[in-house]
């Protein structure tokens, strides 16, 4: 079974946490979304059907057509109301209210499970189908949702009814996409480690007009309270003020137009306010920022009250960091953020080490240190416990190997020989 620090949501409480909700999403985006699904359809394999939308399926009637020809080889007479809909050609309503209807015909509860559903365009006739099939459905019947991709519509005025209830987004620090409000703001999730990725109610902002206006964008993200100055020292140091200023004006406005064309109300969304010499982040926009989340999580473990609690936390703050910080861009306070939470990936992948260490599981403990070497190779103590942890395994030789490599790097970066302490260790596992 899951750990519950670590999903927030156990198989043993999904029954619980979903009933009386006809749809249930899994938010994308999430770290341990994989792990809660895959362990779900591992364990409740009662009243429980899979469907994974093929590659080859992008419309409604394709995926319906194949999920029908499945299902009747394992089910015979399922579906012969969405058949006799899907032969008739019906519009979306017409097919939302059969598919509705056919899950009725189950006398059980039971979760219909559809898998990787952003392969189907989510257009109009998506939503109006689903928008159909919820009243049409009884109450014992449920449909799971997994997706790389939400959009706002049709979910937002379902859970808003309570229809639906949306899983994934228990850890996040911040408003959701899916928070109901009296006044709902529009959501901006951004990704930056790795490539980097940015959404506005679960679109993707794919063409920024330029490298300069997406830069500025993930700047803005990662420095929430930053001072004309420091921004045009950042990316226009050679700039006369007032060529800085038109620039910066102009980049600025462009990100404007990126983050408002998501948001179909017709309102101008800026990322950030003006107040006091300070460009902070706006309040017309909920942001949420896995950069963020990874270092508040960081914290919270430093400071936790139990062992468990800082495990939990720990493993949390690994899962979210997925990659290098925005790896493809290489320009330099982006290099040196990249640096500071490398660093700050490692120093928990080496409290892991520790801790499993404490435990007496060598092989675990282990497994994080190496992991942690390959982010900041130059820990000459983490080497140390490496070849200590290769030694009490009785394997010597990967203990001599890893002085090798330790010594290869501190020679060839900083003109050093190892120290005293980890050459007295190289001696004792020779036998000296």
């Amino acid at each position: 079974m899951l750990v519950h620090q670590i999903t927030n949501v156990s198989v043993d409480s999904f029954r619980q946490r979903s009933e009386g909700k006809k749809i249930v999403l899994l938010y994308p985006w999430t770290s341990y979304r994989n792990l809660f699904l895959t362990h779900f359809l591992s364990n409740a394999k009662q009243g429980l059907l899979y469907y994974r939308i093929s590659e080859e399926q992008k419309t409604l009637v394709d995926w319906l057509g194949g999920l029908l020809e499945e299902f009747n080889s394992i089910l015979p007479g399922f579906g012969k109301h969405l058949e006799q809909a899907l032969r008739e050609r019906g519009n979306a309503t017409r097919l939302g209210e059969a598919f509705g209807t056919d899950m009725g015909a189950f006398a059980d509860p039971v979760t219909l499970f559809i898998d990787e559903l952003d392969r189907v365009g989510m257009d109009a006739d998506f939503n109006q189908f689903i928008k159909a099939v919820v009243p049409a459905m009884p109450s014992h019947a449920q449909i799971a949702f997994s997706s790389r991709l939400l959009m706002y519509q049709p979910w937002y005025d379902m859970v808003a009814r309570g229809d639906a209830l949306v899983l994934g987004t228990e850890q996040r620090r911040d408003d959701l996409m899916f928070t109901v409000e009296n006044m709902p703001k529009p959501q901006l999730e951004v990704y930056a480690f790795g490539r980097g990725h940015a959404l506005v109610n679960g679109q993707p902002i794919s063409n920024w007009d330029g490298a300069l206006p997406r830069n500025l964008f993930f700047f803005f993200m990662d420095n929430p309270l930053v001072t004309r100055d420091e921004i045009f020292e950042t990316f226009w140091p050679e700039l006369s003020v007032k060529e800085a200023t038109n620039v910066f004006h102009v980049t600025k406005r462009k990100i404007t137009e990126r983050i408002s064309m998501k948001i179909p109300d017709g309102g101008n969304y800026e990322l950030t306010q003006y107040n006091s010499g300070f460009y902070m982040p706006s309040e017309k926009l909920v942001r949420h920022y896995d950069v963020g989340d990874f270092q508040d999580t960081v914290e919270k473990a430093l400071v936790a009250n139990s062992e468990r609690e800082e495990t939990a936390l720990l493993m949390r703050a690994i899962d979210i960091y997925r990659a290098p910080f925005l790896q493809t861009v290489e320009m330099p306070w982006v290099q040196e953020r990249r640096d500071t939470l490398r660093q700050l990936y490692s120093q928990a992948l080496i409290q892991m080490g520790r801790i499993w260490s404490k435990r007496g599981d060598d092989h675990r403990s282990l497994g994080f240190y190496t992991r942690a070497l390959k982010e900041t190779p130059e820990r000459e103590d983490i080497h140390r416990q490496v070849m200590g942890l290769y030694f009490k395994m009785g394997l010597s030789d990967d203990a001599k190997m890893q002085y090798k490599r330790l010594r290869e790097i501190l020679t060839t970066r900083f003109g050093i020989e190892p120290s005293r302490e980890t050459q007295e260790l190289l001696a004792t596992i020779e036998g000296r």
